[in-house]
Parts: structure tokens; sequence; C-alpha cells
């Protein structure tokens, strides 16, 4: 018997469509390739384009989004097309999908559904299965009306359409929308459990480890680049979206230093909110890391407005935890960060990277597909010194009874003398301020040149 597919193996039925957008003056896009953008996502949905059509509006046409002219215009190139699906690049309101729709005769998908789509053929943890049913069922509540309404079109005047299709009316309505309000209470109930779990998780490992988070744009190279750094495990392919799930391993820096490196779901402009507010806790990973690896592809041409809207997600995501965690009285500092400038390689020439080096002069240039490639070994050495922080030479006291803290000691720093006194050991180490709050946030019991360290478990003095 053969071995069931994974989900993204799994081949999806391509359909013809037709991509739209109607650019605002308050649009972003880039200009030199406006769509490409919903065109990759459409081909990740497995859709097929077969034309495009962009409208420059002052602002949306309240029936139709885009203007009636411009849709009976679309009407006409799906039909020289034979394209069965419009797929617009903005969310729409269930009416003007309707009337969209009336007006086109063709299936109309806007933008949230499509990523929805794709999010939801990709999830394979509980976690994400949980988030994507929980942000479709989102979508899909105000829109129940026009779903019973394009059912009864089918239906027809005669109210012929067979068994199980006529009259479903008002009353069918509330029952679904009663049905839906008791499957959403489930859901986010059972994703508030897994979500604190993962937040415990998280916290815990900041104690044991220096914790470092791989953010970017979907397709951006995160998975790669996390393949490349530790064991692996991560799912890496050149497509959006490869990976929803947050997967953790160790990273070794080499002389005994190592961290705990994250690989984390990507970032897209206009990620619908539903999608945002039940991937919450997988995207909040990264806003509990000690330093953030902001992974972009520098290759791609429009690498400006995906740093943009990966920047923003992230001050969006820290003003929240910061506020979270302000009222529950937790002191929260915002991660560092390091921006990689990944995929150097692709560029053809040097003009694009020296400009991107002018504009952000601390990035680092970097190829994240071979292990030793560009930029590797000074991204280690930069964060060999964030995890350390400032190294000092210190006398460390301790009863051999704490011998997690000697462990400690002994494969993450240097040991320069050690002698043991009664049912003790002094060590003279080489010690970085991080690792000694490491240390002391771990609750061992030791003194630091002769003065005792406060931790979770009280003083202790030799």
């Amino acid at each position: 018997m053969a071995a069931p597919k994974e989900r993204h193996q799994i081949k999806i039925r391509a359909e013809r469509a037709v991509l739209a957008a109607v650019h605002l003056p308050t649009s972003r896009f880039d200009a030199r390739d406006p769509l490409g953008e919903l065109r990759a996502l459409a081909e990740t949905a497995g859709v097929t384009a077969v034309g495009e059509m962009v409208q420059n509006r002052d602002y949306p046409e309240a029936a139709t989004f885009m203007g009636a002219g411009k849709v009976e215009e679309l009407e006409r190139m799906c039909d020289e097309l034979e394209a069965g699906v419009i797929v617009f690049d903005h969310e729409l309101s269930p009416k003007q999908i309707g009337n969209i729709e009336k007006i086109t005769k063709r299936k109309v998908i806007d933008r949230s559904e499509l990523i929805l789509d794709i999010f939801a053929s990709r999830a394979t943890s509980r976690q994400a299965q949980l988030a994507v049913e929980l942000a479709q069922l989102e979508y899909t509540y105000p829109r129940l009306r026009a779903m019973w309404d394009h059912l009864e079109r089918i239906v027809g005047s005669g109210g012929i359409g067979g068994v199980g299709t006529r009259g479903p009316g008002e009353q069918q309505i509330e029952i679904d929308r009663r049905l839906v309000n008791k499957r959403k209470t489930i859901l986010r109930r059972e994703l508030a459990d897994i979500n604190e779990r993962k937040r415990r998780e998280v916290r815990d490992r900041r104690l044991d480890h220096y914790t470092v988070g791989l953010v970017g744009y979907t397709n951006a190279g995160k998975s790669t680049i996390f393949n490349t750094l530790t064991a692996g495990g991560a799912h890496a392919n050149d497509q959006l979206f490869a990976t929803l799930m947050t997967r953790t391993r160790e990273w070794d820096l080499g002389g005994g230093q190592r961290v705990m490196l994250s690989d984390t779901v990507g970032f897209v402009r206009d990620l619908p909110h539903h999608l945002i507010a039940s991937f919450r806790a997988t995207l909040e990973e990264a806003t509990h890391a000690d330093c953030l690896l902001i992974v972009l592809d520098v290759s791609d041409l429009a690498a400006e407005l995906q740093l943009q809207t990966v920047e923003e997600t992230l001050e969006e995501l820290f003003e929240e935890v910061r506020e979270r965690e302000k009222k529950a009285g937790v002191d929260w500092h915002e991660p560092a960060r390091i921006l990689l400038l990944n995929k150097s390689d692709r560029l053809k020439d040097n003009t694009e990277m020296l400009v991107w080096r002018q504009r952000r002069p601390e990035a680092i240039p970097f190829c994240g597909r071979d292990v030793g490639g560009q930029g590797q070994a000074e991204l280690i050495e930069r964060i060999g010194r964030l995890s350390r922080g400032t190294v000092r030479e210190r006398i460390m006291t301790m009863p051999l009874s704490e011998a997690k803290a000697v462990h400690f000691l002994e494969t993450r720093c240097e040991v320069i003398d050690r002698e043991y006194v009664d049912a003790s050991v002094r060590m003279r180490v080489r010690i970085g301020d991080r690792q000694l709050a490491q240390l002391r946030s771990s609750g061992a019991r030791f003194d630091v040149d002769g003065e005792p360290a406060r931790g979770k478990a009280g003083a202790w003095k030799a």
C-alpha cells in the first residue's frame, strides 16, 4: 500500500482564471509587476492565470468594487480566454462578490479566500488546522446569507431543484449561524489552550537557551536557512507559505556555544485579519525570541515593499505584546534584530547590493543554501556576541549539588581554573553578562566574585 501524500504534494485541479485589481491612492504594489504577488498566490493555490485587468480609481465602487464598465469588460475577457474564475486582489464584501458573479456569470474569489485556501491545504499540525478552520468560519459567517441567496438562485423561481435544495429560507440561515457560532466557540477554546501551552514552552525555553527566530516574507528562504544552520526538518520549497508551523532546533555556533533557532510562518501583504487573529500565537513566538533574523529575498523585485510589510507587522505584534505583558506585570524587552539580505547570489551585478548596503549598513549579505555560504560566518559571530553579552573574567563559587549550573559553566563558558573546597567548587571563568543573567534566572545558588547571587531559589553563601 502506497504511503499517503503530504498535503503540499497533492495536485490541485487547475482552473483558468483572470486576475483583477483596483489600484487606489493608498494601494501598495510593485509598479514593475502590479499583480505579481497575486499571480504567485493563484499559482500556489493551483489556479492558472490566463489574463489580468487593473483599474486605477480614487475610491472603490460600492456595488462592485471595480467600475461597472470594467466588470462588463471582465466578462468579455473571461469569454475570450475561456476563464471560469475571477480572482480579486482585495477582500470583497459578500454583496460585491454576488454582484460581480451576477454580471460576469463566473465564480469570484477574493484575496482572503485565496489565502485561506492555501493555508487550508498546507495545515498539518493540530494548531494550524484549528487556526485555519477558525479563520474560515470567521470569513464565512457574514457571507451565510449570500450563500443561501446563491442556492435559491440555483433552485430557480419554480422551486424545482431536487431533494434538499427547496426552501432554505431565513430559518435555515439562523440554524447555520448558531452552528457556526457554536463551532467557533469550541475552536477558540481548544486553540487558546494550545496557544497558552506554546507560550509557556517559549518562556521556559528562554530560561535555558538564547533563542533566535527567523521571520520574513513568505518564500524569502527562511526554511532553507533553518535547514542549513541546524539539523533541519523544515519543509523548504520555492513556493508561498511552504511552512505554516513553527519548528525549533539547536544551532551549534561552535566553541561549545549553542542557541535555539525557530522557523516561523511567513508574512504577506494584506494578510487577512481572520488569519492574523487565528495564527496570533504562532506569530507571537517570534516576539518572545532574544533575537530576530529578518530574512529578505533581495533578488525579488518587490523586496523593498516586502521588508516594509514585515517590519510593520512586527511593530503591530510588538505593541500588542507590550501592552499585554505590561498589564500582567511582566518585564518584556523587544528582541534584537539582524537583517539578512538573502539570495544575494542571484543578483545579476553588485549594484543592487551596494544600494541595500548604503540603505541598511548593518545588514548582512547572505546565502543560505549551502553550509558556509556568504555571510554565515559573520552571522554566527554576531549571534555569538549577542548571546554572550559583554564577557568578563569572574570567580564563580557554588555547591557541587548544583550540577546543572556547573555543567552550564563547563560547556558554555571558558573555564580558566577550578578549585574544590569541601562540598563546593570555585571556578575562574570568562562569562558573558547574558550568560550570567541566564544562570541567575535558572534559580541556581552561587556566588559571583564573593557576592551571593539572588535567583529563584534565593541567596547562597559559600
